[in-house]
């Protein structure tokens, strides 16, 4: 050892003393220093790093704590709280794992492990979490939020799909993950309400798939054609086909009737791009591009969703973090499938309610 060396030339009875501390300090354990983040950093501080308050944390915890064992590492153990920071850390900056790590005196392969095990609880609550309206009282409560933005009636939903950035998942399919604006990407549709939580969400289609082509196979337009929310409907914008429940915005409004039809359309639409603009700027992963490997990529798109409406209930808005974009959104082509009865029930909608 290094450290001999510079005791050569000792007597033999230091040496055997220098022996004996060298055997203590082999032995001893070294426990990297944690500092406590919500003791640490001020409110402002800490939202700024973690992208909630410390009280909506404090929430999140007793939601996974029974569920997420701490985790005994050779030198250190991480609890649930622990746990979950270092996930929300990885989520609100989109930093290498390495750079999460150094923050938290832990090895990249732990951040990832972490991340990996955060997230698929939190996903596995998206049952519980992300769900549409369930019963006629819900129903009412959502439509009549919808209809205070611009008098759009009976609307439970605003559906869309958003771009996010990933990093090639190989394979002899990686090309169906590259987009219209050529870089690799999961198109994530969902479905808000009028106080941008996500009401459905689909998350697991290759960035080169179009939006009708993922609202057609969903599980909510099988709902929806099956009439569960028959008298509802959601507003979509025109990469989707008309249907009797998914309203979409005339391409070529002539009347004064289509003209306030296609105004209130797009305020109230306006819901699901402010939904996604909150999610991405609140978790900049899902802006800057997520780097890990796939599986865990669609599941940490399902958990922030979660996070995402875990935050509005406890009154955590994101409104005031800075949009990071760094790539471009892909915008879909017009869609001009014309489906049985929905040219003619946006027919009958205009000439009743926007006259």
């Amino acid at each position: 050892m290094e450290l001999a060396r510079v005791f050569e030339g000792s007597s033999s009875s230091s040496d055997e003393e220098l022996g004996d501390l060298l055997v203590v300090v082999d032995r001893v354990k070294v426990f990297r220093d944690r500092r406590n983040p919500f003791e640490m950093y001020s409110e402002a501080e800490f939202r700024d790093r973690y992208r909630f308050y410390k009280d909506t944390v404090r929430h999140i915890i007793t939601l996974i704590e029974d569920n997420i064992a701490p985790m005994t590492l050779r030198n250190c153990s991480l609890s649930p709280a622990d746990q979950l920071l270092i996930a929300l850390r990885f989520y609100a900056t989109g930093a290498f794992q390495i750079l999460v790590g150094d923050d938290y005196g832990v090895h990249k392969s732990t951040v990832c492990r972490v991340v990996q095990r955060v997230s698929e609880h939190l996903a596995g609550m998206c049952p519980h979490f992300v769900k549409m309206p369930e019963n006629q009282q819900e129903k009412l409560l959502v439509k009549t939020g919808f209809h205070a933005i611009r008098g759009f009636p009976n609307v439970i939903g605003c559906v869309d799909g958003s771009h996010v950035p990933i990093t090639s998942p190989g394979g002899e399919n990686a090309e169906l993950f590259r987009n219209r604006k050529t870089y690799f990407s999961i198109n994530v549709q969902a479905v808000c309400d009028s106080k941008l939580n996500i009401r459905d969400i689909v998350a697991r289609w290759p960035g080169s798939t179009h939006d009708s082509t993922i609202w057609n196979a969903s599980l909510l337009s099988a709902r929806c054609e099956n009439r569960e929310f028959q008298g509802s409907y959601i507003l979509g914008d025109s990469a989707f086909g008309c249907t009797p429940y998914l309203m979409t915005p005339l391409l070529n409004p002539t009347t004064p009737a289509e003209r306030t039809y296609n105004a209130a359309h797009k305020a109230t639409r306006n819901c699901i791009e402010r939904c996604f603009g909150n999610w991405k700027r609140r978790f900049a992963c899902l802006s800057l591009g997520l780097r890990t490997k796939l599986e865990n990529t669609l599941t940490i798109l399902v958990a922030t969703a979660v996070l995402h409406n875990i935050a509005i209930s406890q009154n955590d808005q994101a409104d005031d973090f800075e949009a990071i974009q760094q790539y471009e959104d892909v915008e879909n082509d017009i869609n001009n499938d014309n489906f049985p009865g929905g040219n003619a029930a946006r027919r009958a909608l205009i000439d009743t309610v926007f006259r």
